[in-house]
This record gives C-alpha cells, structure tokens and sequence, in this order.
C-alpha cells in the first residue's frame, strides 16, 4: 500500500513538472525569474538541462515537419517566427541550469554541474544542445566576433570600441527582444535582452568565476571591456530556417 501510494505520488510529481514545462511563460519576462532563481540557487541542473535539450529537439523536428509541409510562403514565415520564439524562450531555461557550473580557462565541461567550463565552450555548448548544428570544439576555440559572425552577418552585427559603458547599454536596451551574442576583449557570451532591460549570462572567469546572470548594473565584465560586438541569433528568419532544418552553421556569414 506504501509503495502504491508513493508511485502514485511520484506520478503526480512527474506530471506537475511536465505541465510546468509544457504552460511555462513565454517571452514576457519569464526568463528573468528563471534564471534568477537558479542563480540566488547557485547551482546546476544537470536534469533540468537534458529536459530542455530533449524538448527543443521535439519542438525543433516538429517545426521542420510542418515548415516541410507549409505550402505557401507565408505559411513557411509563420513557421519560422515560431522557431525563434521558441528559441528565445527556451535557451534562458537551458543558459540557466548552468548556474554555478565553475569557469577554468581550459573548462570543456558537456553539461552543467562540477566540471569547469570556460567562456567559449559554454556559449558553444548551449548552442549545439538547442539544437543548432555546430561543432562545439572548432566553435568554442574561435574569437568572439568570428563565433558571432558564424550566425549573423555582419551587417547585422554591431561593434563598438571605446565607448562609454552607459552609452552602450542604452543602444542594447534599445535592440528588439531576443537573444544575442557578444563578444569583448578577451571574452564571449549571451544578451539576452527584453523589457527595457538586458541580462549578461556568461561563464565568468572573474568573481565568482562561475557561470553567472548579471543585470545592466552588475555585468563588471561587460562594463570593463573597452571592444564590444554583438548580434542577434533569434529574430533572424535565415537563422531559424537554418535551425528548423537542421542545417550546419560553419565559417562566417
């Protein structure tokens, strides 16, 4: 009767935390909560990783049937403006169960948890495990802008060297919501940026030498780098197109 009444319970728990995943927030500010929870946490989620990670894949192979399938253009676009909305919605979940996970210059951890990782491989490794068809060794080793520019054209970057700090974060909060790419000096992460703000996710190799969430006012990094490049990877109808079907990102575009 015990061992009946504890499966049942495990069963309710397991069906709770799908409908949590599956009716999660959107766009709308969801993300934020998520990774600051994490973050006040303080440590990985190695499990909650591989959940999202099977989930973009099912959500992924879905979309590429239906854009498959679509017979007119329009139907392709709203297809494609699908994907990125997904994709902004689920690469903060996924950024956000490394919470924690340490940084080492030489990190080639493959998931959240005690192994270190350093800032390149974390950005490449979130990327391969949404879903993007990238080799995550030849990726995490590439400077920041060339990283950058494996996704986004480079009409579509912007760079900015020698700026002020509060001048910078001015344009970025100006940017349309989504998710970015940024490179400095000797670094790279994600903006993720929505609701007249921006958050700087990155595997930090200064204190706490972690992978952190900082806002505008905490990203000391970001703030310190005198040479700043960004773009876009979600918003980009060829880029969620090249997502959807599975195509391989190599070399600049």
């Amino acid at each position: 009767m015990k061992r009946a009444i504890f499966l049942l319970f495990v069963l309710i728990l397991g069906a709770a935390g799908w409908a949590a995943w599956k009716f999660r927030d959107r766009w709308e500010g969801g993300w934020s909560g998520v990774i600051e929870l994490r973050q006040r946490l303080r440590r990985p989620d190695p499990e909650g990783y591989e959940m999202a990670k099977s989930e973009a894949e099912r959500w992924r192979k879905d979309l590429k049937k239906r854009y498959q399938a679509a017979a007119t253009q329009e139907e392709r676009q709203e297809v494609l403006k699908e994907a990125s909305q997904f994709l902004e919605s689920i690469l903060p979940d996924m950024m956000a169960c490394w919470m924690g996970t340490p940084w080492d210059f030489n990190g080639t951890a493959e998931g959240p948890g005690d192994a270190p990782i350093a800032c390149g491989y974390f950005v490449a490794t979130v990327l391969r495990d949404v879903g993007f068809q990238v080799d995550r060794y030849e990726l995490a080793r590439e400077a920041s802008e060339t990283m950058l520019r494996t996704f986004v054209p480079k009409q579509a970057t912007v760079r900015r060297v020698g700026i002020d700090y509060a001048e910078f974060a001015k344009e970025v909060k100006g940017e349309k919501p989504g998710i970015r790419i940024v490179g400095l000096d000797t670094h790279v992460g994600f903006l993720i940026v929505g609701n007249g703000e921006f958050h700087f996710v990155h595997s930090s190799g200064s204190k706490p030498w972690c992978v952190v969430d900082e806002p505008e006012d905490r990203a000391e990094v970001l703030r310190r780098s005198q040479y700043r490049v960004h773009g876009p990877i979600t918003g980009d109808p060829e880029i969620a197109r090249r997502w959807v079907l599975g195509e391989p990102f190599r070399g600049a575009r």
